[in-house]
């Protein structure tokens, strides 16, 4: 039996090289959030540098680039709070949500 071929790993040596956003489409597993939300997160546009980070980490891939500014489509956004955390700038505010 013919096993997977191993690709070695390495580290990216630029930002280029990172994968982009979620591995599956937005829509993929949920049409919307459920609600269940208590936090999602702003972000200071003043305050952001363009880095990406929140775009990569995002687990939902609820982080949009396709404009000038980066923004947040809550219809899909879960409140986890990974982008907050991994923003090097604390350009992400995790703000209480309101019903």
């Amino acid at each position: 039996m013919d096993r997977p071929k191993v690709k070695g790993w390495s580290y990216p040596k630029s930002i280029d090289q990172f994968p982009m956003g979620s591995t599956c489409k937005s829509d993929h597993l949920t049409s919307i959030n459920a609600g269940w939300r208590t936090v999602k997160p702003v972000i200071d546009q003043e305050v952001c540098i363009n880095c990406l980070k929140c775009f990569l980490v995002c687990p939902d891939g609820a982080i949009d680039k396709s404009s000038k500014e980066l923004e947040i489509d809550y219809d899909f956004c879960k409140g986890c709070g990974i982008c907050a955390f991994e923003c090097p700038v604390n350009a992400i505010k995790m703000i209480e949500e309101v019903k």
